[in-house]
């Protein structure tokens, strides 16, 4: 049965790279290719699909607009999704329970679940700001996959 932590096995097994769907407002669906990762939510503590987007995307509208996403993780034939109600919080997406000011390390400890790594956090804050980067967190309400 596929949950939460075969995702998270997955999502190390090919640098984080998910496959996001969005849909569109004519209710075809968008997917594009991301890093994300699982990680506890920084609120509520429940393991949550992570991701950072870039602030001016289309896919990160519609998630504002739709409050729903989801994420596919494979590696070979092992597959998992998980698809649920988003959490967004970033430079115009402020959560009630989070400090503004802790958004660069959020973004950071998203980055790194997600198998990224970087020798230079200031640039990397430097450049997410200048993006108008936003955490984007999937909870699984519903997880399909094969294992």
């Amino acid at each position: 049965m596929a949950d939460i932590e075969l995702i998270r096995r997955l999502s190390r097994g090919d640098a984080g790279l998910a496959t996001i769907s969005v849909a569109r407002t004519d209710g075809s669906v968008h997917s594009s290719v991301i890093n994300a990762g699982v990680m506890d939510h920084p609120i509520s503590g429940q393991a949550v699909v992570a991701a950072v987007l870039r602030g001016p995307s289309w896919k990160l509208r519609r998630i504002r607009e739709t409050g729903t996403a989801t994420a596919l993780f494979r590696v070979g034939w092992e597959w998992a999704s998980a698809q649920g109600a988003t959490t967004l919080i970033g430079p115009e997406d402020k959560l009630d329970g989070f400090d503004p000011t802790a958004v660069p390390q959020l973004l950071r400890e998203v980055f790194t679940a997600a198998g990224g790594t970087h020798d230079d956090w200031d640039e990397y804050d430097r450049v997410m700001a200048e993006d108008r980067r936003t955490a984007v967190f999937i909870e699984p309400t519903r997880v399909q996959g094969r294992g």
